[in-house]
């Protein structure tokens, strides 16, 4: 059987091939948001297993086993690394036409060149050929491999960041930065006073009530800016429920007005020169049985459809209006809102600034190949795709690094197909500029974060 992930894989037309391969392929990554554990990567982790690597932490896979009916002891429970991975090798060939049968086979192929289709008569072959080669695959080594030049990890104002403080001198090349992200001071609930215990920890200070509060997100936040933070980033359902309307009654437990601190939270980025991430519409937890029993991030999320532009834009506006908006990225996850999103992003322009208000990929849900292709369709409709700071990976997985590459090639057959069409110039010039800057030297410009030498030029 020939290869399923060719040279050309996703690639229809000369014009695509050539844009790929001479534009896009070589590019460095600049991962601006994932979820990767800082931990790990300051011990240089080496993975025991295949299983580890693959399966542990990734919902993506974990969704998919329950959906083929697979055990969850199988999934996230007490089985052994390799009865997890024969249930999900078993899996895989039930998940055609989902992006995770692209992506695993990319996985297996770019990481331990196994160019083997992944069914269960191969699983034994498969698990032997990976596990002999992460003897030597670190978590410093995967990201040397990917020509990863900037990782921004996502981190909770009370976090210690001794981790990024550890990866900073260990001479790594790949720059990990923290992302500042304090959802939990927007949120009531039981889990409330413990968080502000920690907070209080992290800070220095007592914090009972809405300014002690304040006052340690404050000096939390000009903290992570030392340590070369220079992006915040928030989850959230919708901003006008999240956030209530001023003047409500803030949710129980907590000590501030949500909508209070998302202002305050906008003017300590613009004043500091980051980048603020708005992730908006999941619907979080929406199978409270399996949420409650394992917890939050393990696949019983889906898609919120409440409407968002209202919100969305009222913030934006609140900020602007005193001139303190920041450069944002807006990502929206019910694809419903993406002309919305790419328009709200487009009103919010200015300040001589290039792409200051970006409609941010797809994500979660919708960073497969058709979601990829709606959101650079509403970009370009409402916006200027050029100026687009391209894709990330917002991953718990150090084996996701494939999906730069995934989006690359889908982005280069929308342009090259194109191109062949007449939609576009036949000039490679041109148009290869606008892929290398989409892949790479975009975020370079926007996030201004500090690069490695070979990164920088």
């Amino acid at each position: 059987m020939a290869s399923f992930i060719g040279e050309d894989f996703l690639l229809h037309g000369e014009a695509a091939r050539r844009l790929y391969h001479e534009f896009a392929e070589g590019q460095p990554i600049f991962d601006y948001h994932c979820h990767l554990p800082a931990a790990q990567i300051a011990a240089n982790h080496r993975f025991r297993d295949l299983s580890e690597i693959w399966l542990e932490g990734d919902h993506y896979k974990w969704r998919a086993m329950r959906a083929n009916g697979v055990d969850e002891r199988l999934i996230t429970g007490d089985a052994t690394p390799w009865e997890k991975f024969e249930a999900w090798v078993a899996t895989v060939p039930y998940t055609l036409r989902n992006p995770l049968y692209q992506w695993s086979h990319l996985e297996l192929l770019r990481y331990f060149n196994i160019d083997l289709t992944i069914q269960p008569a191969n699983a034994k072959d498969i698990w032997d050929e990976a596990n002999q080669q992460l003897e030597n695959l670190t978590t410093h080594e995967i990201l040397r491999r990917n020509k990863v030049a900037v990782v921004c990890t996502t981190d909770d104002p009370a976090d210690s960041l001794d981790h990024h403080a550890a990866i900073a001198n260990s001479g790594l090349a790949t720059r990990v930065y923290p992302a500042f992200r304090p959802d939990k001071a927007l949120r009531g609930g039981p889990g409330f006073h413990d968080w502000a215990e920690q907070l209080s920890s992290a800070a220095g200070m007592p914090v009972r009530d809405e300014a002690t509060l304040m006052e340690a997100l404050r000096q939390r936040h000009a903290f992570f800016h030392t340590i070369g933070c220079r992006l915040s980033d928030h989850g959230l359902a919708n901003l006008g429920a999240d956030l209530a309307a001023r003047g409500a009654e803030y949710p129980a437990g907590t000590w501030g007005d949500p909508r209070k601190l998302m202002v305050e939270f906008g003017r300590w980025d613009a004043a500091a020169g980051w980048t603020k991430q708005l992730h908006l519409g999941a619907l979080r937890n929406a199978a409270s049985r399996g949420a409650r029993r394992l917890g939050p991030d393990t696949g019983f999320d889906g898609i919120g459809d409440s409407p968002q532009a209202e919100s969305l834009a009222a913030y934006l506006d609140d900020l602007d209006r005193e001139d303190a908006l920041p450069r944002m990225v807006l990502y929206n996850v019910n694809p419903a809102d993406n002309y919305a999103f790419a328009a709200i992003a487009a009103t919010f322009q200015g300040g001589g600034i290039v792409g200051k208000v970006q409609y941010g990929s797809g994500w979660w849900f919708l960073d497969q190949k058709e979601g990829i292709e709606w959101q650079l369709n509403a970009l370009s409709n409402n916006g200027l795709l050029r100026r687009f700071v391209g894709m990330l990976t917002d991953s718990r997985s150090f084996l996701s690094y494939p999906r730069h590459e995934y989006f690359r090639r889908v982005l280069c057959n929308v342009l090259g197909t194109e191109m062949e069409r007449g939609d576009l110039p036949p000039d490679y010039e041109l148009i290869g500029a606008m892929v290398s800057e989409i892949c790479f030297d975009n975020a370079r410009r926007f996030f201004r974060l500090e690069l490695a030498p070979e990164f920088a030029a």
